[in-house]
């Protein structure tokens, strides 16, 4: 059975790619999460991970490290990691290269707290740029292949590299238009993301980079977590 290494699910983004994937299409795996620590992660991590991050993914001893290599190792193993017809899957492959790497002023300025409530500060041009060229990509998706997800009838990778954004989305009360404007809502109904979301507001402990970068952002008006 695979091996997946996480970090904590109410900030980790990136561990939430691989992990809702596999959850949603049923693909087994053992969840293993450790919490950031204070500080630098690199020596704790580089106990499991070659780039000291996470997530990672072991399979009989190999791995595979970073969300999008992930994605794509599941793919040559299980069938539903990307749409089936040729021209859905390279906009679905398009659409999640460009989430992982771009979207660089939407990430710094609203850093992802599931369990949280943000009153935003005023938006740069920067991540008004960045939300509405997110808005612009899922409508374009959504009219090309009928919805009710990104790439056609089915939850697929594409989704998966969108889901940090539909928690960010009701974190900082963003907002989309058009057909865009209910997509965060439907990820965030998915069996899958209840479960991550439910972990998340049941973890108790607190990174304090990552709390620093949440009061940057904006005034937290509501924060949901278990407390110690």
């Amino acid at each position: 059975m695979y091996l997946l290494h996480i970090a904590n699910k109410n900030y980790s983004s990136w561990s939430l790619r691989p992990w809702v994937l596999m959850r949603a299409l049923d693909i087994p795996f053992e969840e293993r999460l450790t919490p950031f620590p204070s500080g630098s992660s690199w020596n704790l991590y580089r106990q499991f991970s070659p780039n000291g991050r996470v997530p990672c993914l072991i399979d009989d001893g190999w791995a595979v490290w970073d969300s999008l290599a992930i994605t794509e190792y599941l793919a040559e193993r299980h069938h539903g990691v990307w749409p089936v017809e040729a021209k859905a899957r390279a906009w679905a492959r398009s659409a999640a290269a460009e989430m992982h790497s771009s979207f660089t002023a939407l990430r710094g300025a609203c850093p992802m707290g599931c369990g949280l409530r943000i009153e935003p500060f005023p938006m740069s041009d920067a991540l008004k740029q960045d939300l509405f060229r997110l808005g612009d990509l899922w409508n374009d998706g959504l009219a090309r292949f009928g919805g009710p997800f990104l790439a056609g009838a089915h939850f697929t990778a594409v989704d998966a590299f969108f889901a940090p954004v539909a928690f960010r989305a009701r974190s900082y009360g963003l907002s989309f238009e058009g057909a865009a404007a209910a997509y965060p809502a439907r990820l965030l109904a998915l069996p899958a993301m209840c479960e991550w979301y439910a972990a998340g507001l049941a973890e108790t402990w607190r990174d304090p980079d990552h709390e620093a970068e949440v009061a940057a952002a904006g005034t937290v008006i509501e924060d949901l977590r278990a407390m110690e």
